[in-house]
């Protein structure tokens, strides 16, 4: 099976009909997904192997069979475990799809704070759960209605998976009072998609800074407290993930691609490279799998 990984600057589908799936993999072409959010709402269902998924800084073990569920403008990312290998299945939509143009009550008692976040359930299903045989099957399902060639009027029984699928999500959702510092949550959510749009170019501290209306000083002792992480270890780390992907998705040489990542220093380019993936950005490419 070819398996393609995830650009979160592609489109994922078309205007008409916002959904799409990806066959992905961890590690083969994609050594991983850096932490991101965007608009869509995103099913990570794992068919083989291990994997690691952060859902707003949390970490979550997975393995086959698991069914993540990250909902727009959730900050989330897919990682290696230790030194297995994960195959899992992406499906991203909007959620818009779904909504009715008209206020109704289905809107309001469901829709409306799901995407606010204001149910709480467990977004990682697993198995072990009761309710895993109701998500799982309308996973399946849609996964069988894709397999070419599309059926008549597919589009109505994918939408009617993700009916199903929103049901099951009804079934194990209470109301929350959320304690999150939401003020602070979307700072960092701002950081990171200015990250994602720009870290070709060179991003200086009082740039990053004025993102979130913070000084130098203050800044970098803010991102360290929530990421973990130094920004510039971050900023690092998310371009070199950049790299890998293009080191195999393209011909373009290595110096070409530092420069595309931000790196205008060749050695010290090669040098993060090394640290980070064991092998030289030449030694990386070789190893590439076959498409």
């Amino acid at each position: 099976m070819k398996y393609e990984y995830y650009r979160e600057n592609k489109s994922h589908s078309d205007s008409l009909f916002p959904y799409n799936t990806y066959l992905c993999a961890i590690p083969m072409e994609l050594r991983e997904v850096p932490l991101h959010w965007h608009d869509e709402m995103e099913i990570i269902y794992v068919k083989k192997g291990k994997g690691t998924i952060i859902l707003d800084f949390e970490s979550h073990y997975v393995e086959a069979g698991d069914i993540i569920i990250a909902l727009p403008g959730q900050i989330h990312g897919i990682f290696q475990f230790e030194g297995f290998s994960m195959e899992y299945e992406n499906i991203i939509f909007s959620a818009d799809m779904l909504l009715s143009k008209i206020a109704d009550s289905v809107s309001e008692e469901f829709f409306v704070p799901l995407l606010s976040g204001k149910l709480q359930f467990d977004h990682v299903i697993t198995a072990d759960d009761y309710c895993y045989a109701d998500f799982a099957r309308c996973l399946d399902r849609a996964d069988a209605i894709r397999a070419k060639p599309f059926p008549k009027g597919y589009k109505l029984a994918l939408k009617g998976c993700l009916f199903d699928f929103m049901y099951a999500i009804a079934g194990i959702a209470e109301g929350k009072k959320t304690d999150r510092d939401t003020k602070n949550f979307n700072r960092i959510k701002d950081v990171i998609k200015y990250i994602e749009t720009n870290y070709a170019q060179q991003i200086s501290i009082d740039e990053i800074s004025s993102i979130c209306g913070f000084s130098s000083s203050h800044f970098m002792k803010f991102f360290k407290n929530i990421m973990g992480c130094s920004f510039i270890d971050y900023l690092n780390d998310y371009r070199l993930s950049m790299a890998s992907r293009m080191l195999v998705s393209s011909e373009d040489t290595v110096l070409s691609v530092a420069a595309d990542c931000g790196y205008y220093n060749l050695s010290y380019f090669n040098r993060l490279f090394k640290r980070k993936y064991k092998l030289t950005p030449s030694e990386f490419r070789k190893r590439r799998p076959e498409q």
